[in-house]
């Protein structure tokens, strides 16, 4: 039996379900029990479970929101501070257990966040490239780069991309767009000495 928060949340965090379930229960850890529910489909409780919180928890409300993308039935909105601080933390939960089904109910509303919060597409697009979905993370890279081509983090990510590819010139050009935009970002300027 798990005995430390810290160390149960880890472990969820890690994909290491086995006992977090019952720590976060027994010991009245609401959101993180929620969280475990909606991992096991059990969205029903879940929402039951975060409802009670909203109005002491920050974070279940957005838990709320998007309980209501998964199941399509949208009567929350999420702010621009919760798409930023939750929507990657969750997007990379729902992939490291399998949730493929929950992540794309989600990534269907991604027009509608992109108006709450603009940098919505380099989010998601972020947390694909950090799971090794390239495609899925081009997809939204380059709808973000349509929106904000002055993110110079986004044309790292770009040749972050393009260097896992072996495609070295265009990796260049895409550091140096990033350096062209923050001539300091230090992981550009770092790859750059390293191709």
């Amino acid at each position: 039996m798990i005995t430390d928060y810290t160390k149960a949340k880890k472990d969820f965090l890690s994909g290491k379900f086995k006992g977090c379930k019952s720590f976060f229960k027994s010991h009245n850890y609401k959101l993180e029990y929620a969280y475990c529910e909606i991992i096991l489909d059990n969205l029903k409780s879940a929402y039951a479970i975060l409802e009670s919180i909203e109005n002491v928890d920050l974070r279940a409300h957005w838990g709320l929101v998007i309980l209501e993308f998964i199941e399509g039935c949208v009567s929350r909105y999420p702010t621009y501070f919760e798409l930023r601080n939750f929507l990657e933390i969750d997007i990379d939960i729902l992939i490291t257990y399998c949730k493929g089904d929950y992540v794309e109910k989600i990534i269907r509303y991604a027009d509608f966040m992109f108006t709450v919060n603009p940098e919505v597409y380099k989010f998601i697009g972020r947390v694909f490239l950090n799971n090794g979905l390239r495609p899925q993370a081009l997809f939204f890279l380059n709808r973000a780069k349509d929106n904000f081509y002055h993110d110079p983090e986004l044309h790292y990510m770009f040749a972050e991309i393009l260097k896992s590819e072996g495609n070295y010139e265009q990796c260049k050009k895409a550091i140096m767009n990033c350096l062209d935009i923050l001539p300091n970002y230090a992981p550009a300027v770092a790859m750059l000495s390293k191709i």
